[in-house]
């Protein structure tokens, strides 16, 4: 086996950061993608594909003492009406890498769940990992199935996993994609002096965590050999912010009028998801430590670099 980190979802927002960081600390990266990447970067094996098959990833796992999972197809807005799709695009994957880790259980597994599409908290609580799971969408549902999945893995073949269930992560890096991320959709509709539609009437509160946050705690993960069973840790600020207030803070860095139009709330988007990610602090002595006006700040100067 060699020391390679194996990463799914290389050219999606988290996984080129993924793949960057740890590239630049000297680690061997096999990072695949479902759409060509531009990473000129001499330790990284780059592979084009969507694997779905146990025998796409054993060649694969027999190079890599790491697996990070961070390929996805859905959203809880773009899964809805779509339960097939989750299966297919989603599960599957995951299921055959499952299947092909039985025979490579010394390659420690991350996987990115969702803290979003699982947690549903009351006003002033913060959901912890005990916290009961009540996914309103097919996206949700299928995140916690991979995650029971993934224990059963680990309970049947000795396997080591650690399951980050995440807040809304934004930052640099992150392309306007419709029904991906409110943060670069929002800061496109300003540059463009365009109208934000919004779900609801603003009120929704979520907890939104910096990038480089995100990815140092996956990094710390990664830094020691993972112990055998699965375990499932929060990422969040723990702030909760909401709608209005995030768009307030975004015409704040920009100094520019977000213009937005409220339609009916959807039955997918809980009203308030704040986590409590005191087990990652416990653990890895991690915080995340950018507060909110300086990630938009980031976010807006690396946005101005790609207006055309």
């Amino acid at each position: 086996m060699s020391d390679s980190i194996l990463i799914l979802g290389a050219g999606g927002f988290v996984g080129t950061h993924l793949v960057r960081t740890l590239a630049e600390r000297g680690e061997q990266v096999i990072a695949v993608s479902r759409q060509p990447i531009d990473l000129a970067l001499a330790n990284v094996d780059i592979i084009i594909g969507e694997p779905n098959e146990p025998e796409h990833f054993l060649p694969l796992l027999r190079r890599s003492r790491a697996v990070i999972h961070t390929a996805s197809r859905s959203t809880p807005g773009s899964s809805a009406g779509h339960a097939m799709a989750e299966l297919q695009h989603n599960l599957r994957p995951t299921l055959a890498l499952l299947q092909a880790l039985q025979t490579h259980p010394q390659s420690n597994l991350l996987y990115l769940s969702s803290g979003g599409s699982l947690y549903a908290t009351a006003p002033e609580e913060l959901a912890t990992e005990s916290s009961p799971v009540r996914p309103r969408s097919y996206h949700g549902a299928s995140k916690i199935t991979a995650e029971h999945f993934i224990g059963a893995w680990c309970s049947q073949y000795g396997g080591g996993a650690t399951i980050l269930r995440p807040s809304n992560i934004y930052g640099p890096g992150q392309y306007e994609r419709t029904g991906f991320g409110i943060v670069p959709t929002g800061l496109g509709k300003i540059s463009r002096g365009e109208t934000l539609p919004v779900w609801g009437d603003g009120s929704a509160i979520r907890d939104y965590l910096y990038i480089e946050d995100f990815v140092a705690l996956c990094i710390a993960t990664l830094a020691t050999p993972m112990s055998d069973g699965a375990r499932v840790l929060n990422a969040g600020s723990g702030a909760g912010v909401s709608l209005n207030e995030l768009f307030n803070v975004m015409e704040a860095v920009t100094g520019r009028v977000l213009q937005r139009s409220y339609d009916t709330g959807r039955a997918v988007d809980a009203p308030r998801v704040v986590m409590d990610a005191s087990l990652a602090r416990q653990h890895y002595g991690w915080n995340a430590t950018t507060l909110l006006h300086e990630g938009i700040a980031n976010t807006w100067a690396w946005f101005n670099t790609i207006l055309p």
